[in-house]
């Protein structure tokens, strides 16, 4: 059976952020792509402390994804290095995760 994950990725602009999210359900590599507005990130990127506010996309898919998701992240994202993060879903109620079957089908 196909295990249920979540990816993570986040973009600065939330055009982009909605641009990604249909590219990846249009594409039926996600079932459902969740935006969460205004987040606020620290980190450090060529010797510099930034602080920025960026939109969180939290991607609905399963573990036989991820590889077509990362690449179609990385060809499309405006990020040198954007984030690509996937953590396992532990439970998942079973009609959603039925639902998330059929919105990956291809």
């Amino acid at each position: 059976m196909k295990e249920p994950v979540v990816a993570m990725t986040t973009t600065n602009q939330i055009r982009e952020a909605r641009s990604l999210a249909e590219m990846l359900v249009k594409g039926r590599l996600a079932a459902c792509v969740q935006i969460v507005p205004k987040i606020e990130s620290v980190y450090e990127w060529e010797g510099k402390v930034c602080d920025e506010q960026e939109y969180l996309l939290l991607i609905k898919t399963f573990e036989d994804r991820i590889q077509d998701i990362k690449k179609a992240i990385e060809e499309a994202h405006s990020y040198e290095v954007p984030e690509f993060l996937v953590v396992p879903v532990l439970y998942g109620a079973d009609d959603y995760v039925k639902w998330m079957g059929e919105g990956t089908k291809s």
